[in-house]
């Protein structure tokens, strides 16, 4: 029978083993306070009239409804190169966390081995030197980790934050292409408006050269006029070649964004003036770009996996147990390897505490909190981007439109200006300079109006995206198809409840 001390003694060390196996050296997470203010500038109490729906939840088709712009940013995804690549990322990072993940799990192998080798009759009673043969087939497990303070573990979960940190990064390309896309389709659509208001202009100012040459040759006007007259005509001439060049230019980049040939019927008939308008959106609290915005979801999976890279290298000052075991048929011949009593194992449990190591793991533990100080760091810096990509758009959805009411305003004043100074000229009220200043000014602010259009519109795409939106292109609400789905880890038991002085604030993100 057993005594009963050593009963006691048992079930301690069983219930240590137990609480060992549990131990985590992960620190205790917590999300770090946002470092901005409670509200964007600007931004009041009331949110009458304007439409509910959060811009993260509200589908690209939706908000951007022409059906060219949909079609182009359809090509897009399924073909822009850096799309690609940052889906092949999550592929390489999935790969990564998988090869991590098994490590938690012993590693059997299969093998069947046939050794011969010369006997020194040196070491034979009888002197006599002779060959043996030992052949041997079984599994085997070699130095399976017993991870009793967490190490693998830990390693594990890093590379799971890893893995949803680069999907995370999937989302932001995508987000950022649709916004892109739909940016470079609207400045074409302005191209087209410029280059239809420098043809007109070209063609008004060859009349106006040809009527002063008239004149001047009749001997009514100077020549002066004329000389006038052809520079404005020069003028509008470089303004269409200019215009041109960046229309083929934005062309071009559209291009390269879509990842193919656009088809030649999506850039005919464009024009700013017949797009589908854009809805206005709520900028809602800075508090909601914690988990509308991809980037800064991505960031913070960063930090999760510097967090638990903290725990790995807090583990490597623990003892490190490891099996190593076989178990199989062995004979020294080959017609006896499958008989009755050949069977052979070995069971090989090692220990090893590291002593000296010269300061190693001490530094890399320095090193891996020092690398979460800087997840932290990245974390805040891309909630302050976030916020100020906000801001900067709520800034400029008013002043735009002001100064688009401005210049249309301007543009009227100045066609009045252009027909009164025309009609004087006629009249011999006033010289052919003041009427070609006034042409020169309607042109100018002609082209103001279509860039502030322009500015409008892709300040209402770039709230879009930075209140993230485009992620979702289903009309219902459904998210954009996924390369992959995240995998599940092995184990869903709470990190360690070691208190982290660098990570400061509430609760874990939900994965």
């Amino acid at each position: 029978m057993h005594s009963p001390l050593k009963s006691k003694r048992a079930l301690t060390a069983l219930a240590l083993a137990a609480g060992l196996a549990g131990c985590s050296q992960v620190p205790l997470y917590q999300r770090p306070a946002a470092p901005v203010a409670e509200r964007f500038p600007g931004t009041r109490e009331s949110t009458a009239g304007i439409p509910a729906q959060p811009a993260a939840e509200l589908a690209w088709r939706t908000y951007f409804a022409d059906e060219r712009l949909v079609s182009l940013i359809d090509l897009g995804l399924a073909n822009n190169r850096d799309l690609r690549v940052a889906v092949l990322a999550i592929e390489r990072a999935r790969a990564a966390y998988q090869i991590q993940r098994a490590d938690q799990l012993p590693t059997l192998t299969g093998s069947a081995q046939h050794t011969r080798q010369q006997i020194s009759g040196a070491t034979t009673p009888a002197r006599v030197n002779f060959l043996a043969d030992y052949y041997q087939v079984g599994l085997a497990s070699t130095a399976y980790e017993l991870d009793f303070f967490g190490r693998v573990r830990a390693l594990s979960e890093a590379a799971l934050a890893s893995y949803f940190a680069t999907e995370e990064a999937r989302r932001t390309t995508h987000i950022g292409l649709v916004a892109s896309i739909a940016n470079a389709w609207l400045s074409l659509l302005a191209d087209e408006d410029l280059l239809r208001l420098a043809r007109e202009t070209v063609a008004s100012r060859e009349a106006s050269v040809k009527l002063a040459r008239l004149r001047f040759e009749g001997g009514v006007a100077p020549e002066t006029d004329l000389q006038q007259a052809l520079t404005l005509l020069e003028g509008a001439r470089a303004s269409l070649a200019q215009i041109t060049r960046s229309r083929a230019l934005d062309e071009n980049a559209l291009v390269l964004l879509v990842g193919s040939p656009v088809p030649a019927g999506m850039l005919q008939d464009l024009s700013l003036a017949r797009r589908t308008a854009l809805a206005d959106l709520p900028p809602g609290l800075p508090s909601d770009l914690l988990i509308q915005r991809p980037d800064i979801r991505g960031a913070e999976q960063t930090l999760l996996s510097a967090n638990a890279s903290i725990g790995a290298a807090r583990a490597a000052f623990f003892p490190r147990i490891a099996l190593t075991g076989t178990f199989g048929l062995a004979s020294g011949e080959l017609s006896g390897l499958f008989s009755s009593g050949s069977q052979a194992w070995s069971f090989i449990p090692s220990v090893s505490l590291p002593i000296f190591d010269g300061g190693r793991n001490k530094a890399n533990l320095e090193g891996s909190q020092a690398g979460r100080d800087i997840a932290v760091a990245q974390y805040e810096k891309a909630i302050q981007v976030a916020f100020r990509e906000v801001a900067d758009a709520l800034a400029g959805r008013e002043a735009l439109r002001d100064q688009l009411n401005a210049l249309q305003a301007q543009v009227r004043a100045e066609e009045a200006r252009v027909r009164l100074a025309e009609i004087r000229y006629r009249g011999g009220v006033t010289t052919f300079a003041e009427v070609l200043d006034a042409q020169r000014s309607l042109f100018a602010v002609q082209q103001a109006v279509i860039q502030v259009q322009l500015a409008q519109l892709q300040n209402q795409v770039g709230l879009y995206r930075a209140l993230g939106g485009g992620w979702k292109d289903d009309p219902n609400g459904r998210p954009a198809a996924s390369a992959q789905t995240a995998p599940a880890p092995l184990s869903a038991a709470p990190l360690s409840a070691a208190p982290s002085a660098a990570v400061t604030s509430a609760s874990a993100p939900t994965r």
